[in-house]
């Protein structure tokens, strides 16, 4: 049985770190996509980075290029997702998500209907 657990939210000033931490069980990290998506408060879900697993690429959306760093760490079934420079606009419960299909790194990576299982989410607010 698959199951995600996102952990590592919480409050940060901006300019702040976080390192949310997704474990995941029931199946193995390299031939799924694992991805993170957040939901602020009256918004749709956004992806906001993803990891290929048959050969680790990686996607960012636009917004976290050069402040996220997605990685993973096979042998322990968790993928973390390293947010720094965070800003306000960042605040957002984040859910991570595993993917049965080796998604493309172009338009499928972010479209939350292609990712098949979800964790319960992590609040992350950024404010002073």
């Amino acid at each position: 049985q698959v199951h995600l657990v996102e952990s590592g939210g919480g409050l940060v000033q901006p300019g702040g770190s976080l390192r949310l931490s997704c474990a995941t069980s029931g199946f193995t990290l390299d031939r799924y996509t694992i991805g993170w998506f957040r939901q602020a408060p009256g918004k749709e879900r956004e992806g906001v980075s993803c990891i290929r697993g048959n050969d680790g690429r990686t996607a960012y959306a636009d917004s976290v290029k050069g402040r996220f760093t997605i990685s993973r760490d096979n042998a322990k079934n968790t993928v973390f997702l390293q947010m720094n420079g965070l800003k306000p606009e960042d605040t957002a419960v984040y859910y991570c998500a595993a993917s049965r299909y080796l998604l493309g790194m172009g338009r499928s990576w972010y479209v939350p209907g292609r990712y098949h299982y979800w964790g319960q989410g992590t609040q992350v607010t950024v404010s002073s």
